[in-house]
């Protein structure tokens, strides 16, 4: 594989973005260091996006018989100051219904290139630009100097005075978006606009995008630690590409580190008492049916305890363990499945096997869903059919409910606790399926169809796949996918153009 390396600007954004997440992470560890609550709600740390919002027009005179004006009723401040009140009041009610962390500034409003230079000066990650009139120029100033910010463009059809940039938008301006031009983005260059950035009249459509790069700014430069190492199924490169294309930070720990900490808590006659609490509050929650030993729910705890020290300690919202089968049992007497199930459920991104080909994807759809994913084996699709199975699948999937579950053995080794959690039949789910380390990513949807009880990993479910099914077949790797609750198809590939993932919609193939 190509080596992708940084320069020195590249670098320098890199330390920012860690100085940047330590910082929000530290007001995250409160949340880190407290005990198990199935009660509290989930709370994804992430860092606000923030959008500035940019009016941009010009005055003009009247002039006798000649041309004097272009279209739009926005030729003078007055008129630009009553459409400021209105974009003003918009994105009140927009950011006030958004279910992700949207902080939108100020309007600013832009009739000159000096104007527009002022406002980026400013602390901002995208420009919702309004462009109602003004030239080509102007409409150039206006967009962020900075590769790594983005613009979305939204005109005005019928939601109030039409746009002159409603019909003057064109390919002089907007690149195509094609793949090959969009093949050249990465985490430092998003590539400039495109005819994916602009927007006509529907306010809905700004916001999936909001939500996607609000994912985008939280996923680049991701902080994770990395229990026995990081790994990457198949495909060795994986966590260098994580490290250098998403400037993902890996801090690996041991296991010898693992041994020692596990003691110490399990001579913690309080954490001994708040475990034994814990696991009853758990096997008493409505749904739960516990058919394994209860004392390997019990020490879940000890190791829930242990990670959350982990991820408190190297200020890290993500964890995932290798190797999590024969060297973590003789240590812990249990499995880390019923583990990494709660660390999802509260809201952190905690994931098996150490495998960076299918983590990033992860992050991502956690990020722009708001919600716990579910890392699962793949199957090999037959009549439009796949099932997906794993033993640490979250319960609280739709981010507030806990779905019913059965306490089971770990299934290969028949050993430990795991969660057998019954997704709702009719459930629609997004899923992600990483060519490997390559930068291609396939995204579908589908709907849960059965929960059956095969003898394969514990949580599992029959999902009918919405789309052209048969362009799985060449996909089918004994990988691993990711998977969500609800359709997030547009927003996950709108983000992932933007830093250079080439991405395939079997859904919606257009």
């Amino acid at each position: 594989m190509e080596r992708l390396a940084m320069n020195r600007r590249e670098f320098a954004g890199v330390a920012a973005g860690m100085a940047a997440s330590a910082a929000w992470l530290r007001e995250a560890s409160p949340a880190l260091a407290d005990g198990w609550d199935p009660d509290r709600p989930i709370a994804i740390p992430a860092r606000k996006l923030r959008a500035q919002p940019v009016l941009m027009y010009a005055t003009t005179t009247r002039r006798e018989k000649t041309s004097w004006k272009s279209w739009s009723s926005i030729h003078t401040h007055e008129a630009a100051k009553e459409e400021g009140a209105r974009i003003t009041k918009e994105l009140a009610a927009a950011a006030a219904a958004a279910d992700f962390a949207v902080e939108v500034l100020p309007l600013a409003t832009v009739a000159t290139a000096e104007e527009a230079r002022r406002v980026h000066e400013g602390d901002y990650d995208v420009i919702l630009m309004y462009p109602a009139t003004g030239g080509g120029n102007l409409l150039t100033a206006c967009l962020p100097p900075k590769p790594d910010k983005d613009a979305i463009v939204f005109v005005r059809h019928r939601s109030g005075p039409v746009y002159y940039w409603y019909e003057a938008l064109s390919s002089r301006y907007l690149k195509k978006g094609s793949d090959e031009e969009t093949a050249q983005n990465s985490a430092a260059n998003h590539g400039g606009l495109t005819v994916h950035d602009v927007v006509v009249d529907d306010y809905a459509e700004v916001t999936w995008r909001l939500r996607a790069l609000f994912g985008l700014k939280n996923f680049i430069g991701q902080r994770i630690v990395a229990l026995g190492g990081a790994g990457g199924k198949y495909d060795p490169q994986a966590p260098k590409v994580a490290r250098e294309k998403y400037r993902f930070e890996i801090i690996e720990v041991g296991y010898d580190e693992l041994g020692k900490r596990i003691a110490q808590a399990r001579a913690d006659t309080a954490l001994i008492a708040r475990a034994e609490e814990w696991t009853q509050r758990y096997l008493a929650l409505p749904g739960t049916r516990l058919a394994t030993n209860r004392e390997y729910v019990r020490n879940a705890f000890f190791l829930y305890r242990v990670f959350k020290d982990w991820m408190r300690e190297h200020q890290a919202p993500a964890f995932t363990i290798g190797q999590c089968m024969s060297t973590v049992m003789p240590l812990a007497e249990t499995t880390a499945c019923l583990t990494l199930s709660w660390l999802n459920d509260e809201g952190w991104a905690a994931f098996c096997e150490s495998d960076f080909v299918i983590i990033p994807a992860g992050v991502l759809l956690r990020y722009v869903t708001g919600k716990p994913v579910f890392l699962h084996n793949s199957t090999f699709p037959h009549r439009g059919v796949v099932t997906c199975a794993h033993c640490t699948s979250p319960r609280r999937m739709d981010g507030r409910r806990y779905e019913p579950v059965e306490i089971l053995t770990h299934y290969e080794s028949d050993y430990g606790a795991a969660p057998k959690v019954q997704f709702p039949v009719g459930q629609r789910v997004t899923f992600i399926d990483p060519e490997y380390a390559t930068g291609r990513w396939v995204g579908f949807r589908g709907v849960v169809k059965d929960n059956p009880f095969l003898e394969i990993c514990r949580s599992q479910q029959d999902v009918e796949i919405e789309g052209n099914w048969k362009a799985l077949l060449p996909e089918a790797r004994d990988s691993h996918w990711m998977m969500a609750y609800g359709d997030y198809l547009k927003e996950i590939g709108y983000a992932a153009r933007k830093i250079g993932i080439r991405w395939v919609n079997l859904s919606d193939p257009s």
